[in-house]
């Protein structure tokens, strides 16, 4: 079923075209990853297709029966109301009742409980509340009561995801659901439930996102807007940069060829008489077509960061029995730690756990309750904060940027003014006189990263980096960061981003306690999906034991991945024990063997992550192998114990 037909469509703002001509289809049971760098119109094509916004010119035709809805990166609410209200603000009758229900539970209201289940039970919608109760529970929207306008940012995006989700929920069976950043302002674990949740639903998906990890997870091809087209890659994001390079080559190849025959072309021309035959005006008209392939540009401008780095001492900075609190909620509890040169720390932990705080300390903007931080004399920190730029308003790019400095040095020596350093960030002549408020909002951080730059950090400290920046900025970010000679702060739910850069986690487990932990976020993750599996292990022994029911009985409850045929009641006395078979006898043995040869595999596997030599791809397809061996080995362990306890 085609959901959306769109045909030469095109937009433009001022003289800057966006996209020109470009034609596609959507179809039921897409997913569908659209990229591009910032300002190229990904945003505008969503609103488009969801009639937020008109095209210069073209048609499209959304199908009949389908619903579009837009989860937007910058969402609309009704200041005037709450949280509640703003979510189910449906007058879909179910949605309604089980607004009511929520609102007496977050009020504790017992006799509006009471009357709230009645109706829901009259409307058969508790299978819808407890979706409802998932998704609010998951993306942490609590406190339904509260006006929208006291929300902080992240919540905000979360209670309008929130609102998207459910909404979805309710409506049509047909929806195509386009989103624009939903992993913004997400921790690591909601943006893992939100992965799940959309391969669960059978949802048609078009999606703007910079998180390779959740684009893989979620879309099964890419859309890229480029040089005013559209051009569509098949398969994963590692197969898009593969194909677009090829792509590129190609089309440098024929441009060349045209070059060639252009030449010869206008030869020809230049000695042609005025007057043209037939076949001369053929062979003229067919000059303008060759000259406009040679005179082709392949502009693919990339972000150059170049800086000159201050230089770094003996000391960096020594934090010493550090305690934070913020009432009861402790945030530091006696935290030690003596920074290196050149160390590259990931920082990762839920939402509120106080990451943020603990940066703020270290840079001494905030005060610490108890302990000492010792920062070296020659340490100058650079501070990418999640703020983003303060600026006044009607401020042009140029004058914005002149406020710090008329001339920026470079690593080399030399030294740029204001106008060709803007261009390294690629703003152009024309865009360095754009208002501020103009910008998109990559573009306004590709302006924050460039005044940060500018002050040569030796300490770079990236709070949500990749927030609003588009793929081949971060590409760039990522290859200067694996470069840069100082000392590296990261704080991301970009799990792609981290498994890059980092040597170590920082992992905020809430109650004031910090893991150093030594590897990064995937290797971690393995870590606690291994310390989870042996922990119910070693519960399944121990009930086992206790208890004397079958190792089967006890994976299929603990589990719930093999069925048992009975479980007896505990007045009842077990049945006898039967004899394994041959056939079990046979399993058992191979799967000793082959459980040594996972283990033995997996221990190889963390030693070459560990090694730090590997390149990129490498370290991707290591990590993918890794996860896929754990997976085996609870499968194959758990079996072993059923196995064992007939042994």
């Amino acid at each position: 079923m085609h959901y959306v037909s769109v045909e030469g469509l095109t937009k433009s703002y001022g003289v800057n075209p966006l996209f020109k001509n470009i034609s596609f289809n959507i179809n039921e049971g897409d997913k569908i990853a659209l990229i591009a760098r910032n300002g190229v119109g990904k945003s505008t094509l969503l609103r488009i297709l969801a009639g937020a916004e008109t095209p210069d010119s073209g048609k499209f035709r959304i199908h009949k029966d389908v619903t579009v809805a837009l989860f937007e990166q910058d969402p609309k609410f009704d200041e005037s109301k709450t949280v509640l209200e703003n979510i189910f603000n449906s007058n879909n009758p179910i949605m309604a009742a089980i607004s009511k229900y929520e609102a007496a539970v977050d009020a504790e209201d017992s006799d509006a409980i009471s009357e709230a289940i009645n109706l829901m039970d009259d409307l058969n919608a508790w299978d819808y509340e407890t979706k409802v109760t998932q998704i609010l529970s998951k993306l942490n929207v609590h406190h339904l009561q509260n006006a929208v306008s006291s929300l902080s940012g992240g919540q905000r995006k979360r209670v309008a995801l929130a609102k998207t989700l459910i909404d979805i929920g309710f409506e049509h069976q047909h929806t195509l659901l386009m989103m624009d950043e939903p992993t913004n302002h997400l921790d690591v674990e909601m943006i893992e439930w939100l992965e799940n949740y959309l391969n669960q639903e059978s949802v048609t998906l078009l999606l703007v996102t910079h998180d390779r990890y959740f684009l893989d997870a979620v879309s099964s091809e890419i859309w890229e807007l480029e040089r005013e087209n559209m051009y569509v890659y098949r398969g994963d994001y590692e197969n898009y940069v593969a194909k677009k390079a090829a792509r590129i080559e190609s089309e440098l190849s024929s441009i060349d060829k045209a070059k060639n025959e252009y030449r010869k072309e206008l030869e020809w021309m230049r000695k042609q008489p005025k007057a043209r035959t037939t076949k001369s005006k053929s062979r003229q008209d067919n000059f303008y077509e060759v000259e406009a392939r040679a005179k082709q540009k392949i502009e693919d401008a990339q972000l150059e960061l170049q800086m000159k780095m201050s230089r770094l001492g003996g000391k960096i900075v020594e934090m010493k029995k550090v305690y934070k609190s913020y009432g009861d909620l402790p945030i530091l509890k006696g935290f030690d730690y003596s920074f290196s040169k050149g160390e590259r720390v990931g920082i990762v932990g839920k939402n509120g756990v106080g990451k943020s705080t603990f940066l703020n300390i270290l840079q001494q903007i905030e005060h610490a309750d108890s302990g000492k931080i010792n920062i070296g004399d020659t340490i100058v920190f650079g501070n990418f904060s999640q703020q983003g730029l303060v600026v006044k308003e009607n401020m042009r790019v140029i004058e914005y940027v002149k406020t710090f400095a008329e001339n920026f040095p470079l690593a080399d020596g030399s030294s740029l003014s204001a106008a060709q350093f803007l261009e390294l960030f690629l703003f152009s002549p024309d865009k360095q006189y754009t208002y501020l408020q103009s910008l998109s909002g990559g573009e306004k951080k590709r302006l924050q990263l460039l005044t940060i730059l500018f002050k040569n950090p030796n300490f770079l400290i990236l709070d949500e980096p990749t927030n609003d920046l588009d793929l081949p900025t971060l590409a760039v970010l990522e290859n200067f960061l694996s470069n840069y000679q100082g000392c590296v702060l990261i704080v991301s739910h970009d799990r792609y981003f981290m498994d890059r850069l980092v040597d170590h986690l920082f992992v905020f487990e809430g109650n004031g306690e910090v893991r150093d932990f030594p590897g990064n976020y995937t290797q971690y993750r393995l870590w606690l999906k291994d310390n989870e599996r042996k922990e119910n292990k070693w519960q399944a022994l121990d009930k086992a034991k206790s208890s004397g029911q079958s190792m089967e009985a006890i994976v299929a409850a603990d589990n719930a991945s093999v069925k048992t045929a009975s479980a007896m009641p505990p007045t009842t006395p077990p049945p006898a024990k039967r004899k394994p078979s041959f056939k079990e006898k046979t399993e058992f043995e191979n799967l000793e063997k082959a459980i040594k040869t996972l283990e033995s595999e997996k221990e190889q596997l963390a030693t070459q992550m560990s090694s730090g030599t590997l390149a990129f791809d490498q370290i991707a397809t290591i990590s993918n192998r890794l996860l896929e061996i754990t997976n085996l080995l609870e499968e194959k362990e758990l079996r072993w114990l059923e196995l064992s306890e007939l042994m």
